[in-house]
């Protein structure tokens, strides 16, 4: 039987994919972009799901998560088979201990058999450090009769 190349249904970079007892998955934490007062940040984890669908055949997943000078920041791999045309495969790729180093437009690559089949972006932007505890940022303090 000829093999029958898969197409990529959905991808989505999250924090967490849990799986229920019922066999389904919850993504938690959707990731569009990091916003970080400072770097590096670091991640436990970090997980790719992507589902495949309309293929037959054994096929490579590689996928990977580069910084903004396309080097690899992480990275996994995974075999898999599509035996049906109607059936799908969903792959999770858990990248542990992911250490975020630059700001700027990082990208996710997802390669089936060596060829490229997406590239998206994961922007990593500064945002102002959050008020200390017990302040209102909104309100007028005047200094202690101290300073």
């Amino acid at each position: 039987m000829t093999a029958i190349l898969p197409d990529l249904q959905s991808v989505i970079l999250c924090e967490d994919v849990r799986t229920e007892v019922s066999g389904a998955q919850t993504l938690v934490g959707a990731i569009g972009a990091i916003a970080t007062p400072q770097l590096p940040i670091g991640f436990f984890k970090l997980c790719l799901w992507t589902r495949w669908c309309g293929g037959i055949g054994k096929f490579h997943q590689d996928s990977r998560l580069l910084d903004p000078d396309d080097q690899t920041v992480a990275e996994a791999s995974i075999d898999f088979q599509l035996k049906e045309i109607e059936g799908s495969a969903t792959n999770v790729h858990f990248f542990g201990g992911v250490q975020v180093r630059k700001f700027g437009v990082h990208h996710v690559e997802i390669r089936l058999d060596g060829d490229m089949r997406m590239r998206f972006p994961v922007p990593v932007v500064r945002v102002n450090q959050p008020p200390a505890a017990g302040t209102n940022p909104g309100v007028f303090q005047p200094p202690s009769s101290g300073d």
